[in-house]
């Protein structure tokens, strides 16, 4: 099969041959049809500290997709051949008390499907039963292969009351982005999000019903007086991983403030605790999804008139991921997926 793999140690991602993964009696082999591009495939493509660090070498990277069933293992029970689905790209090791309990999302043992074991950038995909999410009908396979940064945005969301609060977002990426529609869609009042990157806030603005701000040329507490905002925003969104962004959020919350962190800084930055501490703000640092309790969310909320499809801005041939990945490193798209189905047929081992 053909599959995009970190093959050596340097920037890029290369096409190559790879055999057809072999599943075990609890996997179920996918045949995947359309990928996402995320952040994290950004950094492996990159090659930056976080990569070296994190990602074996040679590895076939990529997290996000959609595709259908080919083959179930002897023990897998109710997932069918033909069968739709996306995943869970956090594959857990069950033995540790959280995953005991039942708080799969906690489990110290996770892997990354496209980060530490082999990933969806390819023309097929093992995967453990337990992980896959079969997809409604109604759930396209575009929209299924960007559930996972979906679920980050849900995950985010809904970790404080939003219903008639007001809400700031720092970072209008993709990910940002729908963050910001999901908390109108769940009942906040007033959704504000920055950036300093204009054609990301005026895609923010097409999306979502929200308060674009570009914060290098506007000021955001000049913002808050014209909405009416007394004392500040409930709730804070760190989708940016900027420390000054954070800084800003901290200012612009109110008292008691709540501030869910999804952003990861590229280096460690100082952090002023003291305005922390006097505030009384509530800070929740947030990683991937709820399993699976997010998915179900999600899912939910898409088929109740949650609409996120135009945060993707790129649909691209898979022989065309250069082009896709210089595209989004230069921050000149939303999400861009890539087409599997003109590659060719695979050979079977």
């Amino acid at each position: 099969m053909k599959a995009l793999v970190k093959s050596r140690g340097e920037p890029g991602l290369w096409l190559e041959e790879q055999p057809i993964p072999q599943i075990g009696p609890d996997e179920v082999l996918i045949e995947v049809a359309k990928t996402g591009i995320c952040g994290t495939d950004i950094h492996i493509y990159a090659w930056d500290d976080w990569a070296r660090r994190t990602v074996p070498v040679p590895l076939v990277t990529g997290h996000e997709y959609a595709g259908r069933i080919v083959e179930v293992g002897s023990a897998v029970r109710n997932l069918s051949v033909g069968q739709r689905v996306s995943g869970e790209g956090h594959v857990i090791g069950m033995k540790s008390r959280a995953a005991r309990g039942g708080k799969f999302h906690l489990d110290p043992e996770t892997k990354g499907v496209g980060v530490n074991i082999p990933g969806a950038f390819a023309q097929y995909l093992k995967l453990p039963a337990f992980n896959v999410v079969p997809l409604p009908d109604d759930i396209d396979d575009e929209l299924g292969a960007i559930l996972d940064p979906l679920g980050n945005a849900v995950h985010t969301a809904l970790s404080f009351d939003l219903v008639g609060e007001d809400v700031l977002i720092t970072g209008a990426g993709p990910i940002g982005i729908m963050s910001a529609a999901v908390a109108r869609h769940v009942g906040a009042r007033h959704v504000v999000i920055t950036d300093v990157n204009p054609s990301r806030l005026e895609l923010a603005g097409r999306i979502a019903d929200v308060v674009p701000v570009n914060v290098a040329v506007e000021d955001l507490a000049e913002v808050k007086a014209r909405l009416g905002l007394k004392e500040g925003f409930d709730v804070g969104f760190e989708m940016s991983g900027a420390p000054a962004a954070f800084d800003q959020m901290v200012d612009q919350l109110l008292m008691g403030g709540k501030i869910a962190m999804l952003g990861i800084p590229p280096r460690p930055a100082p952090v002023d605790w003291t305005r922390v501490v006097f505030k009384m703000l509530t800070i929740k640092g947030v990683y991937g999804r709820e399993m699976f309790e997010t998915w179900h969310k999600m899912l939910a909320m898409l088929q109740s008139g949650l609409d996120i499809r135009g945060v993707i801005t790129h649909r691209m041939d898979a022989g065309d991921y250069r082009t896709a990945f210089e595209t989004m490193m230069r921050g000149e798209s939303g999400k861009i997926v890539l087409d599997w189905s003109r590659m060719g047929p695979a050979q079977a081992a």
